[in-house]
């Protein structure tokens, strides 16, 4: 199998290498990647898949799908494509996107003899307020049985855990006033934010120590002789768990409450972005892409890293058994993620080399699963068993 599966991957590398280099070229923010969208969508239609566009009401989003006429584990691949302002595929996603299409390109092209079906996801905007998002709140991946990604770095990396993240934005008014002439007369906007960072710093003492909020003040007056009256801050809320993040998150809120009633102000919170689940790595499964990467080319994952940010397959490793490693695009050098420095590493042999041996990992992984039924209960059950 492996054999096989390599002879394919180097067959189809021409067109991989054009495509991530058409999209590292044509760099676009999350939900105006118009290019790289059709970019996968024609190569995965010219082998084969049937295309939904527009998919789940993304309009930059897909979804590619080839079922075997053989019954089996239906096998996601997950495809983003978004850049970064200022600096381009600065986190590679442009390499990142090839990988999960040629995976699915790929396990095509051995699933008839094997069973299954086999779906790649264009999942747009993981910068920003992720796909990944929607197409679980709309019920995408529920009858996904496996989903897999794997992320460029600079290291290969063992799929770890994220944290959950809730957005949530304050907006406190008041009433101007001239703030040397009749101070007493206004309500003052931006000492309810004030207040509320004080709070939040006094409520870090009471929080668990993987927990972390981090927010700014976007507006808070126009001149300092006018009592202000509006101010607009927002916040991250971090935790290792959902529902902890939950109970944290409504501290944080009421810090904003409690600033409101001290200063006299009005207040509104809203949330300005998606939040994301904290990602739960299946270890059953993250073992078999573990054990078919150092089959494929002698490569030792390393353990994950604890300190970690928050990935919209959080909310996919909420439905479906999930993992996400990363793979090493930078030949030992230790480059940090959005930097062009990262971007420019997606482009040299030895990455290019190490997109191939992370396909035929994430194939043979599929076609194990698929293989072993019993494999695969063991997988449902730790998922069941995991998920909050």
């Amino acid at each position: 199998m492996k054999n096989k599966v390599m002879e394919l991957i180097n067959n189809l590398t021409p067109e991989l290498n054009e495509l991530s280099l058409e999209i590292y070229n044509n760099p676009e923010l999350g939900y105006e990647e118009f290019k790289a969208c059709k970019l996968h969508t024609d190569i995965l239609r010219k082998h084969g898949f049937t295309v939904q566009d527009n998919f789940s009401n993304v309009e930059t989003g897909f979804k590619a799908e080839y079922k075997s006429e053989k019954q089996g584990v239906t096998v996601a691949y997950m495809s983003e494509y978004d850049a970064l302002p200022g600096i381009g595929h600065g986190c590679g996603h442009n390499l990142l996107g090839t990988v999960s299409t040629g995976a699915g390109i790929i396990l095509k092209e051995i699933i008839d003899e094997i069973g299954g079906t086999v779906v790649v996801f264009g999942t747009p905007a993981e910068e920003t307020s992720g796909a990944k998002v929607t197409y679980v709140e709309n019920h995408e991946f529920d009858n996904i049985d496996i989903a897999l990604i794997a992320h460029p770095g600079s290291a290969y990396t063992k799929s770890g855990t994220s944290l959950a993240l809730e957005p949530v934005q304050f907006e406190f008014f008041g009433k101007t006033a001239h703030a040397a002439a009749a101070p007493e007369r206004g309500i003052n906007a931006l000492d309810a934010a004030i207040q509320t960072f004080n709070s939040v710093n006094a409520l870090r003492e009471h929080m668990r120590s993987d927990s972390r909020v981090h927010g700014v003040i976007l507006d808070g007056g126009k001149a300092a002789n006018i009592v202000p009256d509006y101010s607009k801050s927002q916040f991250y809320v971090r935790s290792t768990s959902k529902s902890y993040n939950l109970e944290l998150l409504e501290k944080v809120k009421n810090c904003a409450r409690g600033a409101a009633l001290a200063t006299g102000t009005e207040l509104k919170i809203t949330k300005f972005e998606f939040n994301y689940d904290n990602m739960v790595t299946n270890e059953t499964l993250s073992n078999v892409f573990t054990d078919k990467i150092y089959e494929v080319a002698g490569i030792k994952m390393n353990e994950p890293s604890k300190n970690t940010g928050s990935i919209d397959a959080g909310q996919v490793s909420q439905v479906c058994p999930t993992i996400h490693p990363y793979f090493d695009i930078t030949n030992d050098v230790n480059i940090i993620p959005h930097t062009r420095e990262m971007a420019s590493s997606t482009l040299t042999d030895y990455a290019k080399e190490q997109m191939k041996n992370t396909i035929a990992a994430l194939v043979l992984t599929a076609a194990e699963v698929i293989k072993n039924p019993k494999l695969y209960e063991k997988i449902k059950n730790e998922f069941n068993n995991a998920v909050e």
